[in-house]
């Protein structure tokens, strides 16, 4: 049987656009023989390499990857908007596409105006548009709407008329890119129920969609691109499960770096403060601004409020945190975990002489500063007794019950009465995954029940 799709070895490359050097015309350049041979490897972009699949009748195929992974390019070679620079696309059956959000609709014209205007440019002729033209008002629920002019329309407006035209041309391969994100819930479920009738009566959707979702419940294929090149291809869940995986190593790449800047940004603030600053005594660890103390005095002692300043250090490192490591389930120190996966904070500290008045503390707070957590050895009743070079601090949890969501850490060792050893303000930031869309910021253990006259599946 012919595919609906199939795309051959397709490469797609764009030219970068900058003011350093430019074509004083397209003849002279042709005439002078540089219009390729000034093309630089460096002034090229190479959006697709090398991708192929096929999309049999009847299939609903999604397309998967991070932004800028030349999703958007693929569906327009295939919607014949743009032709591949390598490769070829063969599309079997009429074709209609929803890739730009009201793309070929004219602003200063109504909305009637352009869905005849649209749908003779999707090959239906004038009377086969108006037998199906109350349908697609009716679908787009654009009644009251649809002899104003198309630029007062909303965003969900074009949308839900774009859509409209799109379905009921009745398309053998209907090409959609991320639009139902504009649509408001009633609607979506209206756009899933057409590609539902769309699958039963054999015809083809390429979708190209952010939402994972729908992916592994409404696709029969996954093909996921990252850079312009093809990783993989197959059984949705699998494909998706590939996808997440990457996207946690490339969020833990991140997360790493932007630790480490900070950290060392923060370590040469108090790496000039003079060792006399470890004998004098400041009350509370609090710094009064209008005391007179200069830069260093602040690298040791810190602001009055250490919940409400930003990120940094300061202590006089009598006891200092010299590392800070969070590590998973696995052991291995990351900074992506799971929703309820059991994680170990450890710092490793030393003490330049023996210190007997020593307390270690923590604070968890979500992206807003909102503090999640908090505790210290002192408010746990443990005594210290003594700490002399070096030592390992852990702290446990071995449930992070949290939302998805970022959340970082205060680190802290001080005296009883609060004189700053090291204070670490919001430098280390872990990510928490989950596939649970609930809100807040703790996720207790729970459970539900039904009885009576209730019935209700379980998802999961």
């Amino acid at each position: 049987m012919t595919p609906a799709i199939d795309v051959i070895n397709v490469s797609k490359v764009y030219r970068r656009y900058a003011q350093k050097k430019q074509f004083a015309t397209l003849k002279s350049a042709i005439l002078s023989g540089s219009l390729l041979g000034d093309l630089r490897p460096e002034d090229a972009f190479q959006a697709l390499k090398g991708v192929s699949f096929s999309v049999p009748k009847g299939c609903t195929y999604g397309v998967i990857g991070s932004n800028g992974s030349g999703k958007s390019t693929l569906l327009k070679c295939v919607a014949g908007i743009t032709r591949p620079t390598e490769g070829d696309v063969k599309v079997d059956g009429r074709i209609s596409a929803l890739i730009e959000l009201g793309a070929g609709f004219h602003p200063e014209i109504s909305g009637r105006e352009n869905i005849f205007i649209n749908g003779i440019m999707l090959g239906l002729t004038k009377k086969e548009i108006q037998r199906r033209f109350d349908e697609m008002v009716d679908f787009a629920e654009m009644q009251e709407f649809i002899d104003a002019p198309v630029k007062t329309y909303s965003s969900g407006m074009y949308m839900r008329l774009g859509f409209a035209v799109a379905v009921h041309v009745d398309p053998e391969v209907l090409l959609v890119d991320e639009v139902l994100a504009v649509g408001d819930q009633s609607f979506t479920h209206k756009c899933l129920d057409k590609f539902a009738e769309f699958r039963r009566r054999n015809k083809s959707i390429l979708l190209v969609t952010h939402s994972l979702d729908l992916v592994e419940k409404f696709c029969d294929t996954a093909h996921w691109l990252k850079k312009g090149v093809t990783q993989g291809e197959g059984d949705p869940k699998r494909m998706v499960a590939a996808y997440v995986i990457d996207v946690e190593d490339t969020e833990e790449h991140a997360l790493a770096k932007a630790e480490a800047a900070r950290v060392a940004a923060a370590a040469k603030t108090v790496a000039a403060a003079p060792d006399a600053a470890a004998e004098s005594d400041p009350p509370s660890g609090s710094l009064d601004p209008e005391s007179g103390a200069g830069p260093e005095a602040a690298a040791t002692q810190g602001p009055k409020d250490g919940f409400k300043s930003d990120e940094g250090r300061w202590g006089t490192r009598e006891v200092e945190i010299t590392n800070v490591t969070i590590t998973g389930p696995g052991g291995d120190a990351g900074h992506v975990f799971q929703s309820g996966d059991a994680i170990h904070v450890r710092m490793d500290v030393h003490a330049r002489a023996r210190v007997t008045d020593f307390v270690f503390g923590l604070g968890l707070f979500n992206a807003d500063n909102v503090c999640v957590y908090g505790t210290n050895t002192s408010l746990e009743q443990f005594r210290p007794t003594e700490i002399e070079g070096a030592g390992v601090v852990t702290f446990t949890i071995d449930r992070l019950d949290l939302v998805e969501g970022t959340y970082r850490l205060d680190l802290a060792a001080h005296k009883v009465d609060g004189y700053p050893y090291d204070y670490h303000r919001l430098l280390y930031t872990f990510r928490v995954k989950s596939k649970i869309r609930d809100v807040g910021i703790y996720r207790p253990d729970h459970a539900w029940s039904f009885g009576g006259g209730i019935k209700i599946s379980d998802q999961k």
